[in-house]
């Protein structure tokens, strides 16, 4: 089987996924990017100082990897808007396996504009009956998709596979904290990590700091990251008088924030549905954190069940971030089991082996003829449609509030 993985640049993200698939598929594998990576991301670390084997750039070998996407037994399409680097496939019929975040970010009334659906329909819902079929890299993307009528029956777990570690895991649960508390012991230690934009709502954090400061707990708040809110951050921070306990600490290297994270442990998540995956959530639970994360996160749904892993709150209820945030604080027997838990949810279920193990096993069937049984729970599962007017139950039924 000979497979390529068209998308707009090879990131720290993808990377342990694509060489999963190359060394399943034992080398017939690529990755065609279509453009260079922005600055301000290659500023963040997440350009590959070498880049993998595999790798292959459309804007330098054009016609090799027109050629490559015609012939491949299947192609993986997803980062770039442009439809012209698979159009000559779908043209001939020939399978596709489409990778999406949400069509309708910033909200599903934009489905009412005209020229939108033309666009759409061009390019997914007149492939209904075809074999195109779509990985949902969030739990919202199938509701999304579900009001083009685009991919009926043909939609599937997705999302991002950053590295996964492997830790020993009393060990790493063992040293988390924060300095030391008034009873001797490690301080519960709280992180956020982020750029600071306003969709990712840092001041959720700073907030947060604040009530449980009011309420007399003793911990301790890093706030990682850099932005346009870096200045409003730094006033929160005079204004609620919280020097002693929360550290701004300013952009980090990727490699830098993982080893913040194995200290932390609680881990706010505070984006807003524009959060189309966040990788960070990953990243976070392979950690050990008991994750606090917006239920319209795009990766919430699908990593945590609630009061199991982690924690959800509904989005714009801050009350529900912050009292999850004081259960932990309070509760450090339930912030270890969640993280435990949510260690996992990741190492033995959301991973990039796992993913790529059952994406090969869903592209045999396809390839097959074969009837599809995809896997009950994890990547390749079937995506169930949640509604967004049903969404917020979610943060139900935990037993735990």
């Amino acid at each position: 089987m000979k497979a390529a993985f068209v998308s707009n640049y090879i990131n720290h993200h993808q990377i342990p996924f694509c060489s999963a698939m190359y060394g399943l598929l034992e080398g017939q594998f690529t990755f065609i990017q279509t453009e260079r990576m922005e600055e301000h991301r290659v500023k963040m670390g997440w350009n590959a100082a070498d880049q993998p084997e595999y790798v292959r750039c459309f804007y330098e070998e054009p016609e090799a990897c027109r050629l490559l996407i015609l012939d491949c037994d299947m192609v993986l399409f997803g980062g770039t808007d442009d439809e012209s680097y698979i159009k000559e496939r779908l043209s001939a019929g020939k399978p596709v396996i489409r990778m999406s975040e949400r069509l309708y970010k910033t909200g599903q009334w934009k489905a009412v504009s005209p020229r939108g659906l033309r666009k759409k329909y061009e390019d997914h819902t007149r492939y209904r009956r075809a074999q195109v079929y779509l990985l949902c890299s969030g739990a919202y993307v199938p509701s999304d998709f579900h009001i083009i009528r685009a991919y009926p029956d043909k939609m599937f777990r997705w999302g991002y596979f950053p590295e996964t570690k492997k830790y020993e895991l009393e060990g790493l649960l063992a040293a988390k904290g924060y300095g030391r508390g008034q009873d001797g012991e490690r301080k519960p230690y709280l992180l956020w990590a982020a750029r600071m934009i306003d969709w990712k709502h840092p001041e959720l954090a700073m907030e947060t700091a604040r009530y449980l400061n009011e309420k007399g707990l003793d911990f301790h708040m890093d706030i990682i990251g850099d932005g346009e809110m870096r200045k409003n951050m730094e006033e929160l921070l005079r204004r609620y008088n919280l020097s002693g306990k929360v550290s701004l600490l300013g952009y980090q290297a990727p490699e830098d924030v993982r080893r913040y994270m194995e200290r932390a442990d609680i881990f706010l998540f505070t984006s807003d549905r524009q959060e189309g995956w966040g990788a960070v959530a990953n990243e976070a639970m392979n950690s050990g954190c008991a994750l606090v994360a917006d239920h319209m996160i795009g990766a919430a749904p699908y990593l945590i069940q609630n009061g199991h892993n982690g924690f959800l709150y509904r989005d714009g209820k801050k009350e529900q971030l912050f009292t999850r945030a004081e259960q932990l604080v309070r509760d450090r027997e339930l912030c270890r089991r969640l993280g435990e838990n949510a260690y996992r949810t990741i190492t033995e279920l959301w991973n990039a082996e796992n993913a790529a193990g059952q994406l090969y096993r869903l592209i045999q069937s396809i390839l097959g003829g074969e009837k599809i049984s995809p896997p009950k729970e994890g990547p390749c599962s079937r995506a169930p449609l949640i509604r967004e007017t049903a969404s917020g139950r979610l943060v139900e039924g935990d037993g735990l509030s």
